[in-house]
C-alpha cells in the first residue's frame, strides 16, 4: 500500500473508531432502565458487566446490551492501535517506537477490557485484567496524545499541538479525579477518555484533510 493511501486509511479509523465508541455507549446506556444509568455516577465498565442485578461499590447494575459495549471496547482497542500504526510513519526517529509501542499497550488494555467485566461477579483475576487494561488503556492513550503534541513531523499546525498536549494533560488529571466522590466518578471517568476519543477525531479529521487537499494542490502545480 502506497504512502498517499495508507496514510488516509489511518486518519478515517481513528474517526470511525472513535464515532463506534459514542454510538455503542448511547445505544447500551438506553437500554439500561432500571436502574436508569447514569453517565454521572456509573462507570463505563459498568455497561459491560453481563450480570443484571448486582451492586458493584454501591452502584445497582443491569446492562441489557452488555454485549454491545464489551465489543466496542475490544474493537476500539484493534482499531486505536491499527490507526496510530499506519500513522506512526509519519514519526521520525525513537518517537516512532514510543508511538508504536503506547499503540499496541493501549490495544492490548482494551482488549481486556472488553473480555473481562469490571464487577465482583466474575473471578478474582478477571477484575484484575480487567481494572489493569483499562489503566493501561487510559495512560497509554492519553500519553501519546501529550507526544502527538510534541511531534513537528505530523506537519500540522501549532494550534493543534497545544490541542494535543491540553486534551492529553486533562485525560489524565480526569483519571487522578475519579475516586473523589462517587457521585462524579462517571464525570471523571469520561474525561479520561472521551479525551483521546477526541484526540482521535481532530487528529484523523486534520490528517485527512490534510491529504486529500494535496493532490489538487500537485495538479495545480503542475499545471
Amino acid at each position: 500500500m502506497s504512502r498517499r493511501m495508507w496514510i488516509p486509511l489511518g486518519a478515517v479509523i481513528l474517526v470511525v473508531n472513535a464515532v463506534q465508541w459514542v454510538v455503542a455507549e448511547a445505544i447500551t446506556a438506553a437500554a439500561w432502565t432500571s436502574p436508569p444509568y447514569s453517565y454521572a455516577r456509573n462507570y463505563i465498565s459498568d455497561l459491560g458487566v453481563p450480570d443484571c442485578g448486582t451492586r458493584f461499590q454501591g452502584r445497582d447494575i443491569c446492562s441489557p446490551d452488555h454485549a454491545l459495549m464489551n465489543t466496542s471496547f475490544m474493537l476500539e482497542g484493534i482499531l486505536f492501535a491499527t490507526g496510530v500504526l499506519l500513522l506512526a510513519r509519519l514519526v521520525e526517529g525513537r518517537g516512532r517506537r514510543v508511538v508504536i509501542a503506547l499503540a499496541v499497550a493501549h490495544g492490548v488494555g482494551m482488549v481486556l477490557v472488553g473480555l473481562f467485566h469490571g464487577s465482583e461477579g466474575g473471578p478474582s483475576l478477571g477484575l484484575a485484567a480487567h481494572v489493569g487494561g483499562a489503566g493501561v488503556g487510559i495512560l497509554c492513550a492519553n500519553t501519546l496524545a501529550i507526544l502527538a503534541g510534541s511531534l513537528r513531523s505530523l506537519g500540522l499546525p501549532s494550534e493543534y499541538r497545544v490541542f494535543s498536549v491540553t486534551v492529553g494533560v486533562l485525560g489524565l488529571v480526569s483519571v487522578a479525579l475519579v475516586g473523589v466522590s462517587a457521585s462524579t466518578a462517571g464525570v471523571f471517568e469520561r474525561g479520561s477518555v472521551y479525551s483521546w476519543l477526541l484526540w482521535s477525531v481532530v487528529t484523523g479529521a486534520l490528517i485527512l484533510a490534510k491529504y486529500v487537499r494535496r493532490p489538487a494542490v500537485v495538479e495545480n502545480v503542475s499545471a
